[in-house]
């Protein structure tokens, strides 16, 4: 399993909108900027993000992208899923549906589904808030 860099740049993208939310709607140059991410390369990621109902948009003058529930409702997991499409170690347990010949006498199948369920849980553990977070010294840099 890799992460990607529309999964990596997505959490970005959410930890900056985060940290400069308000009443007012964040323009995606803002961002781009901000981060050092090319606006074109946001644009698809927020159509994803939009789509997954994590941010929500407005078209027109004041217009931009804000989160659609607070930071710490975000979870890190939910977003990973949507932009990886999955991160199952192995192929019998990314997709439900595969059906392989080998499944009831494989001996690495209960260390997969071991190392898929410490994936999930460790994901799902954290939040955009969590990222938020600068009081460690050293725990401000975004990757």
């Amino acid at each position: 399993m890799l992460i990607s860099t529309r999964g990596r740049y997505a959490l970005r993208l959410l930890i900056d909108m985060a940290e400069h939310s308000g009443k007012d709607y964040i323009k995606l140059k803002d961002v781009a900027e901000r981060q050092d991410i090319s606006e074109k390369y946001l644009e698809s990621i927020v159509k994803q993000l939009v789509t997954g109902h994590i941010i929500v948009g407005l078209r027109g003058k004041g217009g931009g992208y804000r989160l659609s529930k607070a930071p710490d409702e975000i979870v890190v997991g939910d977003i990973m899923r949507l932009m990886e499409g999955g991160l199952a170690p192995v192929a019998c347990l990314e997709n439900e549906s595969f059906n392989c010949p080998r499944m009831g006498m494989c001996r690495t199948l209960n260390f997969w589904r071991g190392l898929d369920d410490v994936i999930h849980k460790y994901i799902d553990s954290y939040t955009i808030a969590d990222f938020m977070r600068t009081d460690e010294s050293g725990n401000d840099y975004v990757i």
